[in-house]
């Protein structure tokens, strides 16, 4: 879908159900919060994101904050547009952030001001050397937990999410969430400053366990706040509306 006259340019992010229910896409630049429990499939919906990203032949940035990149890739669905050349050209690259942690001698268990700000700067310095368009951070919660404040994680947050919208680079910041949590990040922080939050959920019904999406908020664009129905596929994921009453279209 195009973007309208005076619209801001949009990120396509090749999820189709997504796309349409953003009228097209992220607007360009946003940070957006991609929050959920446990098994919902965020680091799904981020991977693609980023595999179609490289596609279009914008250098996208995986940066694994818990799981080791090579173990995370074993693991993925095999989406079949997925071509392993992407990571061959430096398309699609994968970081794994206790690496750096390691190298900018930040292993402490809280970080100072002055060591996010060396943080914020070496991931900002990574994505410009890159070329990068696209980000994602997989989760940003566990970052939190190194920063221990609202404060300090206010700043992290806004510090990353101004450095990457200069690059022009539009960036995801999966988030972790108990089940059945009622709020939409783990510190209360981070969903008001992200330029818009997309929350996944499992839903039960009739005995099966549901994933679903919503959108609750995007800068910059019109959206459906509808629920969807998501289900993993190798052909990617795939959103189809839930109706009232718990049933799917």
């Amino acid at each position: 879908m195009a973007a309208r006259t005076g619209e801001r340019d949009r990120c396509v992010t090749g999820v189709e159900g997504l796309d349409t229910i953003l009228y097209g896409g992220i607007p360009r630049t946003n940070t957006v919060l991609l929050t959920g429990s446990c098994g919902t499939g965020k680091t799904s919906l981020a991977l693609e994101f980023l595999i179609h990203g490289a596609m279009k032949g914008e250098n996208s940035l995986f940066i694994s904050v818990t799981e080791n990149s090579e173990k995370l890739l074993a693991n993925i669905i095999p989406y079949k547009f997925f071509d392993k050349g992407l990571i061959k050209s430096g398309r699609l690259v994968f970081i794994d952030l206790p690496i750096m942690y390691e190298r900018l001698g930040l292993n402490k268990s809280e970080l100072s001001m002055e060591e996010i700000d060396l943080l914020v700067s070496s991931l900002t310095s990574l994505a410009e050397e890159l070329g990068t368009r696209r980000l994602v951070i997989d989760s940003v919660t566990s970052v939190c937990y190194k920063l221990k404040t609202s404060e300090k994680i206010r700043d992290f947050i806004l510090k990353i999410s101004k450095s990457l919208s200069d690059l022009d680079c539009t960036s995801i910041l999966v988030g972790e969430l108990p089940a059945g949590s009622e709020s939409y990040s783990s510190f209360g922080v981070e969903e008001a400053i992200a330029d818009g939050i997309i929350i996944m959920a499992n839903m039960e019904r009739r005995g099966d366990l549901l994933r679903t999406l919503q959108v609750i908020k995007m800068r910059g664009t019109m959206h459906s706040r509808a629920r969807y129905v998501l289900d993993l596929t190798p052909m990617g994921v795939l959103l189809v509306p839930l109706l009232k009453g718990g049933s799917t279209a």
